[in-house]
């Protein structure tokens, strides 16, 4: 049996399945403080005899297995789970073997393994919710150099007609300090649910995605992209992001991804709400040695 954690900026969903990746029961805990939450997090998986868990959390984190601090939650806007171990908490109650990553790494994974890029050999997975993160797999590959991606930080400009002055406490006006949903909230005085007929509301978030996108196209040629998130279930956005990414793009790069074939090529997920679930399924039984994904 093995065990999943997609450790979220606003919950934990654990899971745990069989050996062939199959989900037998899943929970979703709100994130709390890290004692709150892990205490309870701890308890589920103590339910269960699973042979070894995959782990995806928010970010920054330390995914190098060979650091002192891997496992560790780093610089979050998320106060209380700055410096916190996860990895080293789930091994007071937890004797498996354990692989840490981000949410997004290992979304992209299940994706990739499980979901709509099972068709090709690179793709990235975008989620805009409580933050911004992007995690990219090439050849059946997490992308990480030094550290992680963070590509939810990039910098961006600005829409003509938005003078929000952000919500990131790094760089206020960064992507996620201006299409997270949070900034999104902030800047119309409304939950984003409640948000939806308005359609200045997705002709902001749309023009400041599809900048994202069209630097990640750039940087990385991706040969799909997917964009989950809570944000992202308003899909009334995807035509504005197909829109003016296809304007930013300008004919440039001539490839039928960006003119007739976008809506193929940019998509939401194939596995929504288990993406990163899969994805530290399939991490959890490579590191029993019983595949490869890293």
């Amino acid at each position: 049996m093995l065990g999943a954690i997609e450790a979220g900026g606003t919950k934990f969903v654990c899971a745990v399945g069989d050996m062939g990746f199959n989900v037998i029961e899943q929970i979703e805990i709100p994130t709390t403080t890290p004692v709150e939450t892990m205490k309870k997090v701890q308890g589920f998986f103590q339910r269960f005899d699973i042979q070894a868990l995959g782990v995806g959390a928010f970010g920054p984190a330390d995914i190098n297995p060979n650091s002192t601090n891997y496992g560790c939650i780093t610089t979050t806007p998320k106060v209380a789970w700055q410096h916190f171990n996860i990895l080293s908490s789930l091994k007071e109650h937890l004797d498996v073997p354990m692989v840490f990553d981000t949410d997004v790494n290992i979304a992209a994974l299940g994706e990739a393994k499980f979901g709509a890029a099972q068709d090709v050999d690179s793709c990235i997975y975008m989620t805009v919710g409580t933050g911004i993160g992007v995690g990219a797999v090439n050849n059946g590959k997490m992308l990480q150099g030094i550290s992680h991606p963070e590509m939810g930080h990039i910098m961006v400009r600005r829409h003509p007609e938005d003078s929000f002055e952000g919500v990131c406490p790094f760089h206020q006006d960064c992507l996620e300090g201006l299409a997270a949903g949070p900034a999104i909230e902030k800047r119309w005085n409304e939950k984003a649910v409640l948000l939806k007929e308005r359609t200045e509301v997705w002709e902001i978030e749309g023009y400041y995605i599809a900048q994202a996108l069209m630097t990640y196209i750039l940087t990385l040629s991706p040969e799909r992209i997917i964009l989950g998130g809570g944000v992202m279930k308003q899909r009334q956005v995807l035509p504005v992001i197909y829109k003016h990414l296809q304007a930013m793009n300008n004919h440039y790069l001539a490839f039928p991804q960006l003119e007739d074939q976008i809506a193929d090529y940019i998509v939401t997920p194939g596995i929504e709400g288990l993406s990163a679930i899969k994805g530290a399924f399939y991490l959890a039984k490579a590191e029993l040695g019983e595949g490869s994904s890293r």
